[in-house]
């Protein structure tokens, strides 16, 4: 029976976006009845998810209902510029806006978001048969307030995953040549010696061949947020240095204090991950998650910690790829007992990132856009968007034949965050997200150009970091 479920699902999807008369169009009909002719205008990021909605679900949303969308897809920094302005002045330009995961914690604490769950209790006749909450992932969790209710729709989810060049690491020759040097296999790094050591090879490989080739990606854009949630959400996790560095409960960032954000353990990382630089093309200096993702797929890198919203493209696309079909997927390297830690859930391994689409108190289509919320957060979309963006939402996302099929050819990426999702975690929740950000990253920004050796430079992100709570009232 669940094959043939998902056979309907599927074939219902290819209805949904092709047919003049759409899934449940009596209720999307008769619940936008009143609306007909309205525009609402939302913002994203323009990400692999965000353009399939552009592209694909908004307008199958506009013909099932009659409600006009435009969708501005813009950078990371333009997005959330233009929405927090919009929310702060109460100018109601957009009706919808992109929350990633690390800053619902301010939007809820600045109650800059509506209510979803009361909303659609107040008004019931808007309420779809097709979207119930209970067929999302745990990731939905990320999106509710204190009380249980919900305030952001997900529309995407994925892991920072360790990407590898699978025909290279698989080469025969590469292969001998590996471990005449290093005395062992080659295969996917465990820990942070070995990654180093791929890296080194890589880039010795590449020079002697006269290849564009090195041995890894590094997020370390000097002067973008980018570099620092590199090293924040997807390094320090891994030596066991978790929620930043920042004690969750009492605040705190300096080790004199009682937090870990310059402990040697961190500055360790930081060194690490700063040292990979002479292992990495030229361009990880200016480069944000985009740019890692293009690095990779130009095969100008031989491993890397790449967003897995990037995975499916990246393996399986030949008008962006030159990776097609040599990609291989596998967990970041870990320190000793950080695996364990991640396991029992004291710990994590990575980041768990995606965002929802949620809406501002200032909308003036309130409507409107619940119902577009509520289009988007059907099961029956949510394959082909996976397909598009690598992003899992629902739980029957993973059994859909055609998500199966993909998952093959990116070597079991689906498979992965479905099983392993547990041991990767998103940011901590802490309302203070982008004031702690700002102020370690002039340091981190600092390392990188190497103004600063590693040890100097969290020292003075974690007083900085201190000095900005205290100042905001997280600390006595």
């Amino acid at each position: 029976m669940k094959h043939m479920r998902n056979w309907v699902a599927a074939a219902f999807t290819a209805t949904l976006l092709s047919s003049t008369a759409p899934a449940f169009a009596d209720f999307w009909s008769d619940a936008a009845k009143d609306l007909q002719g309205v525009t609402i205008r939302g913002i994203s990021e323009s990400t692999p998810p965000s353009n399939y909605v552009k592209d694909v679900l908004a307008p199958a949303f506009s013909k099932a209902t009659g409600i006009k969308v435009e969708f501005e897809g813009t950078s990371w920094d333009q997005m959330y510029d233009k929405a927090i302005k919009d929310m702060e002045a109460n100018t109601g330009i957009y009706d919808f806006v992109y929350i990633e995961q690390d800053i619902i914690y301010s939007y809820l604490s600045r109650k800059f978001l509506v209510d979803l769950t009361e909303f659609l209790d107040k008004n019931p006749s808007l309420k779809a048969p097709s979207f119930d909450i209970s067929h999302f992932t745990s990731f939905i969790d990320n999106f509710k307030g204190d009380n249980g209710d919900l305030f952001g729709v997900p529309m995407e989810a994925f892991i920072k995953v360790y990407l590898y060049r699978k025909d290279l690491f698989s080469d025969p020759k590469v292969q001998a040549d590996f471990k005449a040097k290093y005395g062992r296999d080659l295969a996917p790094a465990k820990d942070h010696a070995e990654y180093t050591q791929i890296a080194e090879f890589f880039t010795d490989y590449g020079k002697s061949n006269d290849l564009q080739l090195w041995g890894t990606t590094v997020q370390a854009a000097s002067g973008h947020p980018a570099s620092v949630y590199e090293f924040v959400e997807s390094i320090l996790p891994t030596y066991g240095i978790y929620n930043w560095g920042i004690d969750p409960k009492t605040y705190v960032a300096s080790v004199d204090k009682g937090g870990k954000m310059n402990s040697d353990t961190a500055k360790k990382a930081l060194a690490w991950w700063i040292g990979n630089l002479a292992y990495a093309p030229p361009e990880s200096t200016s480069s944000t998650w985009d740019e890692v993702a293009a690095t990779f797929a130009a095969g100008r890198a031989a491993q890397g910690l790449v967003y897995g919203e990037n995975a499916a493209w990246i393996a399986t696309n030949p008008e962006k790829s030159t990776v097609v079909g040599k990609v291989g997927v596998a967990l970041p390297p870990v320190e000793p007992g950080v695996m364990e830690e991640a396991e029992s859930g004291a710990g994590y391994i990575g980041y768990y990132d995606g965002g929802a689409f949620g809406i501002p108190h200032s909308s003036k289509n309130k409507e409107a856009a619940v119902l577009f919320l509520e289009y988007i957060g059907q099961d029956e979309v949510q394959a082909d968007w996976a397909l598009a963006g690598s992003r899992i939402t629902h739980t029957a996302t993973y059994d859909d034949p055609k998500i199966i099929e993909q998952d093959k050819k990116v070597d079991g990426y689906y498979t992965l965050m479905r099983d392993k999702g547990k041991l990767f975690r998103g940011a901590p929740p802490y309302p203070f997200h982008n004031q702690a950000r700002e102020a370690m990253a002039p340091f981190i920004y600092q390392a990188i150009t190497g103004e600063l050796q590693a040890g100097e430079a969290l020292d003075k992100a974690a007083a900085a970091v201190d000095a900005e709570l205290k100042n905001l009232g997280y600390q006595k």
